[in-house]
């Protein structure tokens, strides 16, 4: 996870919450809502950094506070990310992000500036994700299912990578960086803030 900078939310959006009686299921253009959602995200599921497409095969528009619970917020565009499929359609073990979170609430945001999430995670050598919090080490694991093996694969094999191109020493670590933090535009490569950990844990040292 690393923290959304919410850009403005579409026009469409705006104008539909000043008509009566206007909610979630009656706002007809979620085309423009997940492309915004998507763009802003970088490309990346707003939990577990997976791949999404604006389209709804692709990714799922999350409620942060969930809509049955928190009708006021339910176009609130603040309260909206772009999340992946999560398992949609398998067993309910392999479920994940907002799949696996339903109308659980979470103890951080993944858009408050205040508090970066990515400062209160770690990514572990084994794939595992973490944290020293034991209520966001709550929502990891069991409201958001992110430590399902299938993600700790994927996150693994990215991290994997990197050491192997380490120990050719064909990596420049400041530059490498540049990849996978946000500076460059466009999409993020998926799984950008495990890379970004490893990367910042490196310069630390190199510059110790």
């Amino acid at each position: 996870m690393r923290t959304i900078q919410k850009g403005p939310e579409p026009a469409s959006l705006t104008q539909h919450r000043k008509q009566p009686h206007a909610d979630y299921d009656n706002y007809a253009n979620k085309e423009a809502l997940r492309q915004a959602l998507v763009a802003e995200q970088r490309g990346l599921c707003c939990y577990c950094q997976s791949r999404i497409r604006a389209t709804p095969e692709c990714m799922k528009i999350e409620h942060w506070q969930c809509q049955a619970r928190h009708q006021a917020r339910q176009i609130d565009f603040s309260n909206l990310h772009g999340a992946c499929l999560g398992g949609h359609g398998q067993p309910e073990r392999n479920h994940h992000c907002d799949t696996r979170k339903r109308n659980d609430d979470l103890c951080f945001s993944v858009c408050d500036p205040t508090h970066p999430i990515e400062r209160q995670i770690k990514f572990l050598g084994d794939g595992r994700i973490q944290s020293d919090d034991e209520a966001i080490n709550t929502g990891l694991n069991k409201v958001l299912n992110l430590n399902s093996s299938r993600l700790v694969r994927n996150r693994k094999a990215v991290l994997d990578a990197f050491k192997q191109r380490l120990g050719k020493g064909t990596l420049n670590a400041a530059q490498e960086l540049k990849r996978w933090d946000g500076t460059q535009a466009g999409d993020l490569p998926e799984f950008a803030q495990v890379m970004v950990f490893w990367l910042e844990k490196r310069i630390a040292r190199i510059a110790v």
